[in-house]
């Protein structure tokens, strides 16, 4: 179809048919698009934290083996499960930002 059968003359406003046209092509590329239901949503919840557990653990298992090989009046497993808590958060929240980038990406990709 042409630019002069989408719009009224000179108008600009769309008419009917450019109307229908544009939703048949909105419906066909949602179809064409993955749907991510709740089982995707409750396996990033996992991935997300999981990131953040596994950092932390790890911190506290390096504090617990250096407070047995290196005793001293300051507790190494206190500061490293913050330490490993702390990268894990930073990294779960790199990860989220980059995903809600992505999703506002496609659909500004999807609106043009």
């Amino acid at each position: 179809m042409s630019d002069a059968n989408n719009t009224n003359s000179g108008q600009g406003k769309p008419t009917l048919v450019g109307q229908v046209g544009a939703k048949a092509a909105r419906k066909l590329k949602a179809k064409r698009s993955t749907h991510k239901g709740i089982w995707f949503g409750l396996g990033m919840m996992g991935l997300i934290g999981w990131s953040v557990v596994i950092p932390t653990l790890l911190g506290a298992a390096l504090g617990l083996w250096l407070d047995t090989r290196h005793p001293g009046k300051h507790a190494w497993t206190l500061a490293l499960l913050v330490a490993g808590l702390v990268i894990g958060c930073l990294n779960a929240w790199r990860w989220v930002v980059k995903e809600d980038k992505a999703m506002h990406d496609k659909q500004e990709d999807d609106d043009e």
